[in-house]
């Protein structure tokens, strides 16, 4: 699993703390979004020249290590 710890970051200064890819204002969650939509990471890096695909694979890891450290799931957001 990609290290992300050296590419994600947290700064309350920067879209009002959310996560982003470090040195931009690239957010986790637009990053997410677009792989949700069906963008591949080659149509994400096209869009985004300043990302390299380890940032956006950072990214992936640092969502799912936040989901493995959470104590519940949004189980309405799921539909169940």
């Amino acid at each position: 699993m990609t290290e992300w710890r050296n590419r994600i970051t947290v700064d309350p200064e920067v879209l009002v703390g959310k996560p982003i890819v470090r040195g931009t204002r690239i957010s986790v969650e637009l990053l997410l979004d677009r792989l949700g939509d069906g963008w591949s990471i080659e149509q994400i890096l096209d869009a985004y020249p300043r990302l390299s695909r380890d940032d956006v694979l950072a990214a992936i890891s640092f969502v799912s290590e936040v989901f493995r450290e959470e104590r519940f799931i949004a189980v309405a957001k799921a539909g169940v």
